[in-house]
C-alpha cells in the first residue's frame, strides 16, 4: 500500500463538472475512510482558467508549468471537439508519457489523449454522444463500450458518476479492494457500482431494452449506420421473421425497426455535423446516404431543419 499520491487535473473548455466532482469526491470520500490525507490534488489548465459545463468558474486553475514530475494526469474534456485538441497540452502530455506517467481522460479527454498519440495500442472511452465523432477522426483506435476503462496507464471514462468507478479503481490500486470497498460505502455507491460493472456506453445498452432478439438487432443497426442493412436482412440474421422484428421494435420501441434505424443514422448525423469539421456530404455518406436531397429532407423531417441551416444557426 501507498500511503500518499497526487493528482493534476487538467480542465478544458466547458468541461464537465459532475466529472470532475465525482472523481474529486471519491479521492476525498478515501482520506475521510482513512483518516488521513492519502490522496491530494490540484487543478491546472493550459490556458486561463476554463467555464465549467454550468456556465461557472469553481476552481481557479494553476498553469501546466507548475506541475513538476506528475505520476497522475487526469484531463477533464468538455463538448467542444475542436477545442480538445490544444497544440500546447499535446506537447506537455508527450513529454511526461515518454517516462510512464498514467493519463487519464474524463467524458471527452479521450480525445485529448488521441491528440497527442497516446492511444494507439490502448482502448478508450468517452461520453456516449461523441463516440461517433471519436470513431470518424480516430478509425484505427479501439473505442471500448464500457463506462470506464482503468488499465494500464491510459484509462477514461464515459462522463458523470462513470468517474467514481475509474476513481475507486485507482484507489483499490494504492490501497487494496477491501478499502476501495469502505469507501464505495461511505459515498453510498455499492449497489449503483454493481450496475455500472456491466453498463455499456453503446445505445443498444441505453435503451434499457431487455429483449435479448430487439437487442440483437439494435447491435446490427449501430454496426451499420454507414452502409445500412434492411429490415428482412436483420430478421434473418438474429432469426425471426420481418413481421416478428417489427411486433419487437413496436412493443419495445414504440416504432418500426426502418424508422429507429433511421433515427439513429440521423442522430449519428447530428453529432458530426455538430462536432467536427466534416462536409454535409461526407456526414451523409458516412450515414448511409448517397443522396444529398434524400439526406437533407430526412434530417429535415427529424430535427425541423437541414444539415446546412443547422450549422449556419451554429454560427450566428
Amino acid at each position: 500500500m501507498q500511503a500518499h499520491q497526487h493528482f493534476h487535473f487538467v480542465l478544458m473548455g466547458r468541461y464537465q463538472l459532475l466529472s470532475l466532482v465525482s472523481a474529486l469526491e471519491t479521492l476525498q470520500n478515501a482520506n475521510y475512510t482513512a483518516g488521513q490525507e492519502l490522496f491530494t490534488w490540484s487543478i491546472h489548465s493550459s490556458g486561463p482558467t476554463p467555464i465549467s459545463s454550468i456556465g461557472t468558474r469553481e476552481f481557479t486553475c494553476q498553469s501546466l508549468d507548475d506541475i513538476h514530475n506528475p505520476q497522475e494526469v487526469v484531463i477533464v474534456g468538455g463538448p467542444d471537439v475542436a477545442a480538445l485538441e490544444d497544440p500546447k497540452l499535446t506537447v506537455w502530455l508527450g513529454r511526461h508519457a515518454r517516462r510512464g506517467v498514467r493519463v487519464s481522460g474524463l467524458t471527452t479527454g479521450a480525445f485529448v489523449l488521441a491528440h497527442a498519440g497516446l492511444v494507439e495500442n490502448a482502448a478508450v472511452t468517452l461520453h456516449w454522444q461523441f463516440r461517433d465523432a471519436y470513431r470518424e477522426m480516430f478509425p484505427d483506435h479501439e473505442l471500448s463500450p464500457r463506462p470506464f476503462v482503468g488499465d494500464g496507464t491510459r484509462c477514461s471514462s464515459s462522463g458523470g458518476v462513470s468517474a467514481i468507478d475509474l476513481f475507486l479503481g485507482f484507489v483499490a490500486e494504492y490501497m487494496g479492494e477491501e478499502f476501495s470497498g469502505r469507501v464505495s460505502e461511505s459515498m453510498n455507491y455499492v449497489t449503483l457500482q454493481q450496475v455500472q460493472q456491466v453498463a455499456s456506453a453503446e445505445a443498444s445498452a441505453r435503451t434499457r431494452v431487455k429483449n435479448a432478439p430487439t437487442v440483437a438487432a439494435l447491435e446490427i443497426m449501430e454496426s451499420n449506420l454507414e452502409l445500412p442493412v434492411t429490415p428482412p436482412q436483420i430478421a434473418a440474421e438474429i432469426g425471426v421473421s420481418t413481421r416478428q422484428l417489427e411486433r419487437l421494435f413496436n412493443k419495445h420501441l414504440g416504432q418500426s425497426p426502418k424508422r429507429y434505424y433511421m433515427h439513429l443514422r440521423l442522430r449519428r448525423a447530428y453529432f458530426l455535423l455538430t462536432q467536427t469539421k466534416m462536409p454535409v456530404i461526407e456526414v451523409a455518406i458516412a450515414c448511409g446516404f448517397q443522396s444529398p436531397g434524400h439526406f437533407a429532407k430526412c434530417f429535415r423531417a427529424e430535427f425541423g431543419l437541414t444539415p446546412t441551416e443547422l450549422l449556419k444557426s451554429r454560427v450566428s
